[in-house]
């Protein structure tokens, strides 16, 4: 498949929000963040066994509380979560007892340079980053990449995009509509590029080939963009059957704030939040009356979701 055109600059977004994430905040995002659904692990899997990957090690950066490394680290014989956060770091380890998986903290652009001992050259068979690469350096990454990576090694990047409305829920149209202008009206100062690259599903994400300075370890021609099937499940839980009945307000809200523009609003108005002019629960409100609207009874209202979800794939050269 052919490349996508190249993005019009490299961002180089710094994430200071989940990085900072102490181990209470950790925690939290644990809580409330689910797992991505099996299907997902065995796509990435698959794709990377079948273009001649092997099982060794698995590298996973950006990996938070570690919800990816421990779903893929039973097929390697060795699995690596790396986080720049030392509360998600925190939280990954007190989730975690098989021996095979180790968690550190470094950042994309190290790869576990920076460890004692670090993460060896030419040592890794996969790298995956699930929701994390809209995040990194990707001038600093690509260059980290091949230098760990084993020849014909894979990286596999995928973000879940910025989620709609399931067209079941009642009076959904005008909920999405409601969640809409929440994102325009008071989360758009709070958006930084990382957060438009995971809206637009990484189209313009930078790949080797279209850096300044490009990283000629990685074959264009192995480049698979795969956009995830919107009736198939994306995550455990959300739209598992045509049975699956949402989320309640509760969980739903717990979800949102630990969305990056949210947490950075909670940070600039720390007076708000929990109050009548905390916008999310202002969000809340509004669902729950256009939910009562439609004929939804007080108690049992629920919100099911649609995740426009994409992997990408890059093989490095053999030779």
């Amino acid at each position: 498949m052919a490349a996508p055109r190249p993005p019009a600059l490299e961002p180089a977004p710094q994430e200071k929000t989940f990085s900072t994430y102490n181990a209470s905040q950790g925690q939290k995002y644990a809580e409330v963040r689910p797992d991505y659904h099996p299907k997902v692990y065995h796509t990435i899997l698959d794709h990377h066994t079948s273009t001649g990957g092997h099982l060794d090690t698995l590298l996973d950066i950006g990996c938070g509380p570690g919800n990816a490394t421990r779903s893929l680290a039973s097929h390697f014989t060795h699995a690596i979560g790396l986080d720049p956060s030392e509360g998600m770091i925190a939280t990954a380890r007190s989730l975690t007892s098989a021996d095979n998986i180790h968690f550190d903290r470094s950042t994309a652009e190290q790869l576990g340079s920076n460890l004692t001992p670090p993460v060896g050259d030419g040592s890794i068979d996969l790298i995956t980053a699930a929701n994390a690469a809209h995040w990194f350096d990707m001038s600093g990454f690509w260059p980290a990449a091949a230098r760990v990576l084993k020849p014909g090694g894979t990286v596999a990047l995928w973000t879940s995009g910025a989620g709609r409305t399931h067209p079941c829920v009642p009076n959904s149209a005008a909920i999405q509509a409601a969640m809409d202008k929440h994102q325009e009206t008071h989360m758009a100062p709070f958006m930084e590029p990382g957060n438009i690259l995971t809206r637009n599903r990484y189209v313009d994400i930078a790949l080797p080939w279209t850096l300044s300075q490009r990283v000629h370890e990685f074959d264009p021609d192995t480049f698979v963009r795969f956009e995830w099937p919107i009736d198939e499940p994306f995550f455990v839980g959300v739209g598992d059957n045509d049975d699956d009945a949402g989320a309640d307000l509760d969980t739903f809200e717990k979800i949102v704030a630990t969305g990056s523009a949210e947490t950075r609003w909670r940070q600039a108005h720390p007076d708000l939040v929990g109050t009548e002019g905390d916008v999310l629960k202002q969000l809340r409100l509004e669902i729950e009356r256009l939910l009562h609207e439609a004929g939804v009874k007080p108690g049992e209202e629920r919100l099911r979701g649609v995740v426009e979800g994409v992997l990408l794939f890059v093989k490095k050269k053999v030779a």
